[in-house]
């Protein structure tokens, strides 16, 4: 084995075992999984053997390793990457763009956006919209961030009624998806949200409760208050980086109000 191939050998199993302990796999439990064995699983791990790219493949799928990561097994092992990653203007991409334009154009007057790993938004309706009126310029400049337009002192933030509840889900989220996929660019966008200054009265409860079915955002909005519940869908079976890391939040109306509120403003 040469140099180079065993210091590849050696930097894919590093990876893999990091990702295995990451997940609470035994070596036992993920051979059994990926019909190999423990001792090959050690091997691998520890660089005295070089996994075959359907080990890698099969491995990963087995410790969900998001995709992005998954190329990244493969160079580490000296395959080449196995999934694209295509620009969402790409024409190739043509239909899935006017199939999610037209999702979100059916979804109103109820707000919906298209976000990427990072939250970043690709696109929003009207719905959305409506929500960022009047947000400072500087917060609405692209790259829009649907984290930072929630949780900037700035931004949404002081119009949230139940902010601190809301903010810790979101929050919570966030520490969930950089638990998955170790991304650092996540972490540097959680960072900054997290340290925005909270304030002393946030947290205050709609006048009169309701019994929602899911933690809702109450979120005032020109005079009235408006309560979402918020669903997020991503693709089923991607071959793409970029369409992996697409995720569509819904905002449902969680009372009557909020119904009879935005088919009235958005009639």
């Amino acid at each position: 084995m040469t140099t180079a191939a065993r210091k590849n050998t050696s930097e894919v199993g590093r990876l893999l075992r990091g990702w295995r302990e990451q997940r609470r796999v035994s070596q036992l439990d993920l051979a059994l999984r990926a019909d190999s064995s423990a001792r090959h699983i050690s091997f691998v791990e520890t660089g005295r053997s070089r996994p075959s790219e359907e080990l890698i493949l099969r491995l990963a799928d087995h410790l969900d390793v998001p995709m992005r990561e998954r190329n990244a097994l493969l160079l580490a092992a000296g395959y080449a990457p196995r999934y694209a990653e295509t620009p969402l203007d790409d024409p190739s991409l043509g239909a899935l763009r006017e199939g999610l334009e037209r999702l979100l154009r059916g979804y109103e007057p109820y707000p919906a956006l298209i976000v990427d790993a990072t939250y970043n938004v690709i696109a929003a309706n009207r719905g959305i919209a409506m929500l960022m009126e009047s947000l400072p310029e500087h917060l609405l400049a692209p790259p829009l961030n649907a984290m930072r337009l929630t949780l900037h002192p700035e931004g949404l933030a002081p119009r949230i009624r139940n902010l601190r509840e809301w903010r810790g889900h979101l929050l919570a989220q966030m520490e969930r998806q950089i638990a998955l996929a170790r991304s650092d660019a996540l972490r540097a966008v959680y960072d900054e949200v997290a340290a925005y200054p909270v304030p002393e009265d946030s947290g205050e409860e709609p006048a009169e409760p309701v019994p929602y079915f899911a933690l809702p955002m109450v979120v005032e909005h020109d005079g009235h208050v408006l309560s979402f519940v918020s669903s997020i869908s991503t693709f089923n079976t991607p071959m793409d980086v970029t369409v992996a890391e697409l995720a569509v939040e819904t905002l449902l109306p969680a009372d009557p109000a909020t119904v009879k509120y935005l088919q009235s403003a958005m009639g």
